[in-house]
C-alpha cells in the first residue's frame, strides 16, 4: 500500500509551515512538523509534547488508568504502557521501564532483520536441501544398481555355483539401502517439520512490522539462530564391491565382498567427555595423541608434558635449546617430534635423548604433522615467504608455495600469525592460516583445491582459524580462537556444524584419536577437554 506522505494525490505537509513530507510528527498534540518545526513547536505552551518519527505515529496511547495521560513507556515487568503517573506510583515503582518508542525502533529493527535473514538464507537453505532429497534417493538407486551390475557380472562368470552367495549379497544391498533411506527419511521428517515453523515465523514477523500494539512487539523474541544449521546432517560411508579373481576351491572368498554402510550423524550438541588441567596455566598451544588415552602437549614454556585421561603427568621433557616449543606432533613410531622457530630446528624425542633432524638455514619451521607413509611436512616461513615443505627423514622431497597461477597459496607474516597443518584421509594438506582467515587445502601433488574463509552467513574477517585436525571421515576440524568454537567441514570444503556449545575459551590445538573424539588444548585456562561430537 502506498504511504500518504508521499501520495502524488494528497501530500502530507507540516501543520506549522506547509513543507510538504514532514518527517516528524507530535504524537500528544497530533500534528505533523518538519525538522525546522520541531524545536518552535516544543517552545509551544504546552505541558508536554512527544515528538516521533512519522512513521511511527499513533503509538502513543492514552493510560487506561489515567485517561487524561499519554503512556510514553513501557513497564517491561508487567508489559504494558504507563504514563508519568502511574511510573511514580508504588504499583511499578521497582519495576524496569523503557521508552516505548525506543523499545518500538529496536524491536522493529530486530524484526526486520529477522525477517531477511529468514527469506534472504535461512528459507532458501531449507528449501535447497528439501529439493536434494529426491536426489539423494535417487543417487541411492543408481549407486545400488552399480553394485548389483558388478555382482551380475561376476556372477555370469561363476555360473550357478555362486547363485545363491550371489542373492544373498543382495539382500545385504537391500538391507543396506534401507538404512540409508531410513536415515534420508529422518533428515526429510526434520527439515520437512522445520519448514512450516520458520513459514510461520515469516508470517508472523510481517504482521508484527505492520502492527503499532506495543505490548505485541515488546514480546518479540528472536528465534532466528534456532533454525541457523540445518537438523539431522549425517554423512554416509558407501558400499562398494571388492572384485576377486574366480578360485573355484574357495568360490566364496573369491565372489569379493561389501563393504557395511556406516552412516553418522553429527550431534547437535556434542559431550565433554574429559576435562584435564595441566600445568601450562593459561598458555596451553598444542596437544597430539600419543594412544588414545594418552597426550603429549606444550605451551609457552620450554617443558613438553605426557598426560593420561585421568590428569596424571606421565612425563615431561625440557627441549634442547631451552626455547619453548612451537608445535608438536607423534609420528606413526610413537616417537615426539617437535618444531623449535627460536633454534631453527626440528627435533625428536626418542626415550630420554632429543635429536636434531633438520636444521634450517633462512627459514623457521611453525608446525608439522606426521604422513600415513612416514613422512614430515612442515610449514615455515622466511620474511615475506611461506611454504610446506615434506621431509623423508632428514631429505626434503617436495615444496609447496605457489598456486598454478604463481600466486602465493600461503599468507606471509609467519612469526605474527600462526599457522597449522594436518593431512586428511585422502592425502589433501590442510593448513589453518590465521593470517589469511582461512583453510587452505591441497591435494598431496600440492594442487589448489579450496579456501574455506568461513561459512557463508558469518563475515570473513571474524574467522581466526588456529589449530587444525582431520578425523576417520575424512572431515576437517579447526579452532576459531577468536570465537570460542571449532568448524567441522567436509573434505571438499562444505561447512558441516560448529562446536561451540562445550564452554570453550580460546581453543587452540586440536588432535583426534583412533574413535574419532576430539581433543582441544585452550590457551586461556591451559584445560585439555575430550569432546564426542559423533552418535
Amino acid at each position: 500500500m502506498e504511504d500518504p506522505m508521499y501520495s502524488l494525490q494528497d501530500v502530507i505537509r507540516c501543520d506549522l509551515c506547509e513543507t510538504p513530507v514532514p518527517p516528524k510528527h507530535c504524537d500528544i498534540c497530533h500534528i505533523h512538523l518538519c525538522e525546522a518545526c520541531v524545536g518552535k513547536h516544543l517552545s509551544e505552551n504546552c505541558n508536554y509534547h512527544y515528538i516521533v518519527p512519522f512513521k511511527l505515529r499513533g503509538i502513543i496511547s492514552y493510560c487506561t488508568k489515567h485517561s487524561t495521560e499519554e503512556c510514553t513507556e513501557l513497564c517491561t515487568t508487567c508489559n504494558i504502557p504507563v504514563c508519568p503517573l502511574c511510573v511514580a506510583s508504588s504499583e511499578h515503582e521497582q519495576h524496569e521501564k523503557e521508552d516505548i518508542l525506543t523499545l518500538f525502533e529496536t524491536k522493529k529493527e530486530l524484526m526486520q532483520k529477522d525477517l531477511q535473514d529468514l527469506e534472504k538464507s535461512i528459507y532458501p537453505k531449507y528449501q535447497e536441501a528439501a529439493t536434494n532429497i529426491p536426489i539423494q534417493r535417487a543417487d541411492v538407486n543408481k549407486r545400488s544398481q552399480k553394485l548389483r551390475t558388478a555382482l551380475d557380472n561376476q556372477g555370469e562368470a561363476l555360473h550357478t555355483e555362486i547363485d545363491t552367495i550371489i542373492q544373498g549379497m543382495k539382500s545385504e544391498i537391500d538391507d543396506m539401502d534401507a538404512q540409508h533411506i531410513a536415515a534420508i527419511d529422518q533428515q526429510e521428517d526434520a527439515i520437512n517439520h522445520t519448514i512450516p515453523k520458520i513459514t510461520q515465523i515469516i508470517l508472523d514477523l510481517k504482521k508484527l512490522l505492520d502492527t503499532s500494539d506495543v505490548c505485541l512487539v515488546s514480546q518479540y523474541t528472536s528465534r532466528t539462530e534456532e533454525f541457523r544449521i540445518l537438523p539431522a546432517q549425517f554423512q554416509v560411508t558407501l558400499p562398494t564391491f571388492t572384485l576377486q579373481e574366480i578360485n573355484r576351491d574357495q568360490i566364496h572368498q573369491q565372489i569379493g565382498s561389501l563393504s557395511e554402510l556406516a552412516i553418522t550423524f553429527l550431534l547437535d550438541e556434542p559431550r565433554v567427555l574429559t576435562d584435564i588441567q595441566t600445568k601450562y596455566g593459561g598458555g596451553l598451544l598444542c596437544v597430539s595423541c600419543l594412544s588414545d588415552s594418552e597426550l603429549w602437549t606444550n605451551g609457552t614454556n620450554n617443558i613438553l608434558r605426557l598426560y593420561n585421561l585421568q590428569g596424571e603427568l606421565l612425563r615431561s621433557v625440557q627441549t634442547k635449546s631451552g626455547y619453548w616449543p612451537w608445535d608438536i606432533v607423534v609420528t606413526r613410531s610413537g616417537d615426539l617430534v617437535y618444531t623449535d622457530g627460536s633454534h631453527r630446528s626440528i627435533n625428536l624425542v626418542s626415550g630420554t635423548q632429543i635429536q636434531t633432524l633438520i636444521k634450517l638455514q633462512g627459514w623457521r619451521p611453525l608446525s608439522l604433522c606426521s604422513t600415513t607413509s612416514g613422512d614430515l611436512l612442515v610449514i615455515m616461513t622466511s620474511g615475506e615467504q611461506t611454504k610446506v615443505v615434506r621431509y623423508s627423514g632428514s631429505t626434503e622431497k617436495q615444496s609447496i608455495q605457489w598456486d598454478k597461477q604463481g600466486n602465493k597459496l600461503y599468507s606471509s607474516y609467519g612469526l605474527l600469525y600462526y599457522k597449522y597443518l594436518s593431512e586428511n584421509r585422502n592425502l589433501d594438506i590442510c593448513v589453518a592460516d590465521c593470517y589469511d582467515g582461512a583453510v587452505v587445502v591441497v591435494s598431496s601433488a600440492g594442487k589448489l583445491r579450496f579456501r574455506y574463509t568461513g561459512p557463508p552467513f558469518i563475515p570473513r574477517e571474524s574467522f581466526h582459524p588456529y589449530g587444525i585436525s582431520t578425523d576417520s571421515r575424512a572431515n576437517i576440524l579447526t579452532a576459531d580462537y577468536n570465537n570460542d568454537r571449532i568448524h567441522i567441514i567436509d573434505k571438499d570444503g562444505h561447512f558441516l556444524r560448529y562446536i561451540h556449545n562445550c564452554g570453550l575459551q580460546l581453543p587452540w590445538g586440536l588432535c583426534v584419536d583412533s574413535r574419532d573424539n576430539l581433543f582441544v588444548a585452550e590457551y586461556r585456562t591451559g584445560k585439555m577437554k575430550k569432546l564426542q561430537y559423533y552418535k
